[in-house]
């Protein structure tokens, strides 16, 4: 009898194996159980079923969808999703159907989608952070939704991702992007609507990396300094596999192959960048190649202007201690050029970076700081102050230099976190040399003096490689660097 049953029970789990094997419906993988889709606009259902069949989709709060397979078999589906109300946890499915097979997707949230890329301080890991001992204690949330996409790289465009959505809970997020899991538990907080955080990225990317080739080829700048260096090397002719190296992330295309090409078809929000650090010794040509990432990421994700908010690199020495060497303040100056590009954001690490560490282990500010641009910028949330101190222009007052910023930038006055002095302010001028210039607070000024210049033209401030800096409004966000100056980068 007991032979019976277990001949019984192992024909059907054969017959269950035989049928999974033969199944044709398969969606594309970021389509899962658990995930969050985008509210409010239409959601792409896609995957591959037999060529030619008829293809059904029905989400609990639409009616049903008819497509038809293409003779590849590839199909796309269009359901919309209505604006979810606040408060609104509800699960959801989705059933997709073509002739026998079935995939049904659960414990669907309806919420709102943001992909974090970039290199290693995005890919920094919450359980490294400094507050990781009590973050992970409380980091209970079931509405707030996380995807890690695996590494891959791709010598061509692809469809295939490997990931999981998961629950926000201690275990899953404690090898999560703290930078993207802060911005997205302080989205959460504030909206109190469920949050999909996606982090596809590496660390030591350059930016060449998640750029499409067409995109590095249509533009000469880009051909020329990025895409034909390494066309005419012997790696290019190397097969490409999945498996890491150093040097394999900063090649052109592969990354944005197979770890961002895989999700154009995705409703989204919008984009987190922190990326930098692997082309720091470039600038007009980082620039270009980051505001062409992000009119080719619109143009591949079809879903208009969307928004593209990223950090500044923080400070560090680079094994040089001199605190006059400014070619980091250089690269990030060009950083901050990519605003020229509308509807993008950047945040000033500054303040919370730490001089020889180039993984600053505070990364709670700057996921915060990403969410306070998004909830004014994109949310409307006008109260949010998202800005930091921004220089307007200085003026000569007597013996003293006053630094005056934009007026909405220093609403609430001028402070240093650590109630000392602001410092890295220096002033030059015609023989081009700076000093150090002692500064003080008066009202929404900075008002400087050094002894060295007697006719100051020039001002910078924190524009070295490793300033840590101190000053900032009274909404806690750090002043950005600046110089007034338009002087060439000196030699090294």
């Amino acid at each position: 009898m007991i032979n019976k049953i277990f001949c019984l029970l192992a024909f059907a789990l054969f017959n269950i194996i035989i049928a999974q094997a033969q199944q044709t419906l398969v969606l594309s993988n970021v389509l899962q159980s658990n995930m969050v889709v985008q509210q409010n606009k239409p959601f792409k259902v896609w995957g591959t079923a037999s060529p030619n069949s008829l293809v059904t989709v029905v989400a609990d709060w639409s009616q049903k969808v008819s497509t038809t397979a293409d003779s590849n078999g590839d199909f796309v589906a269009l359901i919309n999703v209505p604006a979810v109300k606040i408060g609104d946890f509800k699960p959801h499915t989705i059933e997709v159907k073509s002739g026998q097979d079935e995939v049904r997707l659960d414990g669907v949230l309806i919420g709102e989608v943001w992909i974090c890329s970039g290199q290693s301080n995005m890919q920094f890991k919450l359980m490294e952070d400094k507050n990781s001992a009590t973050e992970l204690q409380a980091a209970n949330y079931p509405n707030i939704r996380l995807f890690y996409a695996d590494l891959n790289f791709s010598a061509t465009p692809i469809q295939s991702i490997k990931g999981r959505w998961e629950a926000c809970s201690p275990e899953t997020v404690k090898k999560f992007s703290a930078v993207g899991y802060y911005f997205g538990k302080s989205i959460y907080s504030n909206l109190n609507i469920p949050v999909g955080i996606i982090f596809s990225g590496i660390g030591a990317s350059k930016v060449e990396a998640f750029l499409p080739q067409e995109t590095l080829q249509n533009n000469p700048t880009l051909d020329s300094v990025y895409l034909q260096p390494y066309l005419n090397s012997p790696k290019s002719k190397e097969k490409v596999n999945s498996g890491f190296s150093f040097e394999k992330v900063t090649r052109p295309f592969l990354l944005y192959n197979a770890l961002i090409n895989p999700l154009i078809n995705l409703s989204i929000k919008g984009f987190c960048w922190y990326q930098g650090e692997g082309n720091r010794m470039e600038r007009a040509s980082y620039t270009l190649a980051t505001q062409m990432l992000i009119k080719s990421w619109r143009e591949k994700f079809a879903q208009g202007e969307l928004p593209f908010y990223y950090v500044q690199v923080a400070p560090f020495f680079y094994d040089k201690e001199d605190p006059t060497l400014a070619d980091y303040a250089f690269f990030r100056e060009s950083q901050e050029k990519v605003l020229e590009i509308n509807n993008t954001g950047m945040v000033v690490s500054m303040d919370v970076g730490e001089a020889k560490d180039l993984h600053p282990k505070n990364k709670r500010p700057l996921g915060i700081r990403l969410a306070k641009i998004a909830l004014n910028r994109t949310y409307g949330l006008d109260t949010t102050v998202y800005q930091g101190p921004q220089y307007e222009y200085f003026e000569i007052r007597g013996k003293f230099t006053v630094i005056h910023f934009k007026q909405g930038t220093v609403l609430n006055g001028l402070i240093t976190n650590d109630s000392l002095a602001p410092g890295f302010f220096t002033i030059a001028g015609a023989d081009q040399k700076f000093y150090n210039a002692t500064a003080k607070i008066v009202g929404n000024t900075i008002l400087l003096i050094s002894d060295k210049v007697k006719k100051p033209i020039a001002v910078r401030y924190a524009f070295t490689n490793y300033a840590v800096t101190n000053l900032q409004n009274r909404s806690g966000l750090p002043a950005v660097p600046f110089r007034t100056d338009r002087w060439p980068e000196p030699k090294l």
